[in-house]
């Protein structure tokens, strides 16, 4: 009897310690793959808006693969870019240095929100001003403003939310600029 208590028990431990060290690979994984998907939505998303407020991409319809409908509608500087009152529209931008920072985050294998806070901006606009719009944007804002303005560099609280299998950014709060 005493052997076989032994044996059970020298089994159990060594079980349970495969079911941890198991249970803490799964665990890591599904962290790193959904921090690498929060990551590229994130980059992708934001680096495409900016290029839509810019002029230089009209298909805003493929910002649907990263924002939600309603962050979309809400969001002030995409509708003013999408009815023709952005303060880029006088510029034709040929190229972007876009960089977005990320603070910490954490996600569970089982969460289907979470929120990150974002520091985007955005070093070099390659651009100058249309031709047929030169003389007037001159004369409005003076020489410096054959370049493009410079973008707001901004912080965001963005909250994401899990879709179909695929991250969605939710809302995008501005936080400073």
């Amino acid at each position: 009897m005493k052997y076989v208590r032994r044996t059970v028990w020298y089994i159990a431990v060594r079980l349970f310690f495969i079911c941890l060290i198991l249970g803490i690979a799964m665990t890591v994984f599904y962290y790193a793959m959904n921090l690498s998907n929060i990551q590229v939505i994130l980059k992708d998303g934001m680096a495409n808006r900016t290029k839509v407020i810019m002029g230089m991409d009209s298909g805003a319809g493929e910002l649907g693969k990263y924002f939600q409908a309603a962050c979309l509608n809400a969001d002030e500087e995409l509708i003013a870019a999408q009815s023709g009152n952005s303060r880029y529209a006088n510029y034709n931008i040929r190229g972007i240095d876009h960089r977005l920072d990320m603070g910490f985050l954490w996600t569970w294998p089982w969460d289907t929100s979470t929120r990150v806070t974002i520091r985007e901006k955005v070093p070099r606009i390659d651009g100058r001003v249309k031709g047929t719009k030169a003389d007037e944007v001159i004369a409005q804002n003076g020489g410096n403003s054959v370049y493009p303005p410079s973008w707001p560099e901004a912080s965001y609280r963005v909250n994401l939310v899990k879709e179909s299998g695929q991250w969605k950014i939710r809302s995008l709060t501005p936080i400073s600029e």
